[in-house]
């Protein structure tokens, strides 16, 4: 990292993402906190699906085609103007937000700004290489860049979501109150703007035979089509990819009634906390669980094998489902919120691994692409689906009984496949 450092076009590169990372994560703690917590409003279901909604799917179905612009367009371009335009775009949601505007428009306003930052956050990652010294090990050094400024990019996110909910302890939660924090996060952007106009315009490439060898957004579409060709040939993948999208289903819908629990029917418990402060001890608890999942899975995959473990870890958030969140209570509450993500982020990590082995090479960016796609819609999808039957309260005994019986056949008919012939036990 010290090497990095050294190098000036890595630090501006890194400055640009800072700056732009934290004013998102301004944005997204601001338009969070007016859905769920101001006093002025009511938090529906339908307004945590439609958070989700704009929260994930740019990033799954415009995340393809802004490559295409990307490999076009001078990126330190994009950056300056991308960050220009979102600031604007902010200015247009705080002005909803302080009108008191709600719901499809105050929604469809922030998918505006998140669909902007994708390119933003297209460009950077595509901009890298050229900021990396390229001699001899360089690709170790370019895995140290991104390995660097993606996690401190997601820091600085946390760090701004932070600062946005130190100002709301300052200076109330009316949605007046929301539109001026929504405003200062347009400073960051501005900064990160500022910064990213100091590389010269050609710099961050694309270069002359990039340009020359760019794809259309047919061709992308139909690489996508081919890819998804591919996988459906390649049981243990395919399998793998059916098996995530429900599990992350019933998750989805976990988190969605869990956001309900801290903000309609939760009440503070000694250190518990309901509501917003709760939900930063939520945070706190997935942020540690997905840790612990990094540091366990491999030697558990080692032991129990790459189809075996992921089983044994749906099996486990049955009985997490039954044991702990069917008591809805705060303490219990917070140790399944633990214990799921535990169970997610390792069969993410499994099913990242079976992709990236059983897939061939010329067809795994393709295949990462419709894994991603298939991430975000099916999460989105669940939180459609908990609009329309959750009941405001969040509080639904039969919802969590039906989410642990499906992780339980999932992980029967997953565990079942290892003996079925090209299963991922024995490639």
């Amino acid at each position: 990292m010290r090497a990095l450092l050294r190098q000036s076009g890595f630090r501006r590169l890194y400055g640009t993402r800072m700056a732009g990372q934290f004013g998102d994560g301004m944005f997204q703690a601001s338009l969070a906190g007016v859905v769920l917590f101001s006093p002025e409003r009511e938090a529906h279901p339908a307004d945590i699906a439609l958070g989700f909604a704009v929260l994930l799917l740019p990033y799954s179905l415009i995340g393809p085609f802004a490559g295409v612009l990307i490999d076009r367009w001078w990126r330190q371009r994009v950056m300056v103007v991308s960050n220009c335009v979102r600031a604007g775009a902010v200015l247009g949601v705080a002005g909803l937000i302080a009108l008191g505007v709600a719901g499809p428009a105050l929604f469809a306003a922030a998918l505006v700004v998140t669909s902007i930052n994708r390119f933003f956050l297209a460009s950077l990652s595509a901009s890298l290489p050229h900021v990396v010294d390229t001699r001899a090990d360089s690709d170790a050094e370019l895995i140290s860049a991104n390995a660097f400024s993606t996690t401190s990019g997601a820091l600085a996110a946390a760090v701004g979501g932070g600062v946005a909910l130190g100002l709301r302890a300052v200076i109330g939660d009316t949605d007046g109150d929301y539109a001026l924090i929504a405003i200062a996060a347009v400073l960051p952007s501005l900064v990160s703007a500022y910064i990213a106009s100091g590389f010269a315009r050609d710099l961050l490439g694309p270069d002359d035979h990039a340009r020359a060898k760019r794809d259309s957004a047919r061709d992308v579409f139909h690489g996508l089509l081919s890819g998804l060709r591919h996988v459906r040939e390649v049981r243990p993948a395919r399998d793998a990819l059916a098996m995530i999208g429900v599990q992350r289903f019933g998750y989805a819908i976990s988190l969605v009634c869990t956001l309900l629990l801290y903000r309609n029917y939760f009440l503070d418990d000694g250190i518990f906390r309901a509501e917003l402060a709760g939900l930063g001890q939520v945070a706190a608890a997935v942020a540690l669980g997905t840790g612990l999942a990094a540091v366990i899975t491999p030697e558990a995959t080692r032991r129990f094998g790459p189809i075996g473990y992921p089983a044994g870890m749906l099996v486990l958030g049955a009985v997490v489902q039954l044991v702990l969140s069917l008591r809805f209570a705060l303490p219990a509450t917070l140790g399944a919120v633990f214990l799921l993500a535990l169970v997610s982020q390792s069969v993410k990590i499994c099913v990242d691994t079976t992709v990236q082995t059983q897939v061939a090479d010329e067809f795994r960016g393709r295949v990462f692409s419709l894994y991603d796609t298939l991430f975000n819609v099916t999460f989105v999808g669940a939180a459609v689906l908990t609009a329309l039957v959750l009941p405001e309260s969040g509080r639904s005994p039969v919802t969590v009984v039906v989410i642990a019986v499906g992780y339980l056949a999932v992980a029967g008919v997953y565990f079942r496949s290892a003996a079925a012939p090209n299963s991922v036990a024995t490639a």
